[in-house]
């Protein structure tokens, strides 16, 4: 999307629709009481459904970039689809409040209300997400045997996060590509110095490889 398209949604999001500045101004539930409230929509079935529901009536910027239920129309644009639903509402106060930093996300969130970002984390977290095929399956191998090397023990065997780690199983093979050679050359604005340890042993061909088979794992 280029940077005209980025202003025109921004505006639109924050001046009109669901995501009004009445929301805004509204007193803000703090991100424990949000994370108990999540958890309540999330035992209730009725309410669950009453949350994809809203969502998706909030969600059609979203899809621009993340695509449609959340699986991403861009390669460097992380799928949302199947993450946990605590770990995409952490995510969510993080942008909020600057500690992810990006100036278009930064914008939208702000212009949600405490119930559309619980919403959201539960639409998307709800989706099932699209892995890529098997195209190469050598490279497939050499990516699996350096996952369970260096992955699997925060992400899960099977890659799916936790809900303070994200999922990776069916994620955007440039995405990881280039989180992870950011994580390793420093040079990405996340921090994290276990990702940064870890990514420091790896050359540009297990990037690759694991890479690959991350983006095929369901």
């Amino acid at each position: 999307m280029n940077k005209t398209s980025y202003l025109f949604l921004l505006g639109f999001c924050l001046l009109a629709g669901p995501l009004s500045a009445v929301a805004a101004e509204k007193v803000h539930l703090s991100e424990a009481a949000m994370e108990e409230r999540l958890n309540t929509v999330r035992q209730d079935a009725k309410a669950t459904e009453a949350a994809i529901k809203a969502a998706q009536k909030v969600t059609f910027f979203c899809a621009n970039c993340h695509g449609d239920g959340g699986n991403s129309n861009l390669p460097e644009v992380p799928n949302l689809a199947g993450q946990n639903a605590s770990y995409l509402l952490e995510q969510i106060h993080k942008f909020g409040d600057g500690r992810r930093r990006n100036e278009f996300m930064q914008g939208l969130i702000k212009a949600l209300s405490d119930e559309e970002k619980i919403s959201v984390s539960v639409y998307y977290a709800s989706m099932g997400v699209k892995p890529a095929p098997v195209t190469n399956k050598a490279l497939v191998a050499q990516g699996k045997a350096l996952f369970f090397k260096i992955c699997q023990r925060c992400h899960g065997e099977a890659g799916r996060g936790s809900n303070k780690i994200a999922r990776l199983a069916g994620q955007k093979f440039q995405y990881v590509s280039l989180s992870l050679t950011r994580y390793r050359d420093g040079t990405g604005e996340r921090l994290d110095p276990l990702m940064a340890a870890n990514a420091k042993i790896l050359t540009d061909a297990e990037i690759n490889s694991l890479a690959t088979y991350i983006s095929t794992m369901e």
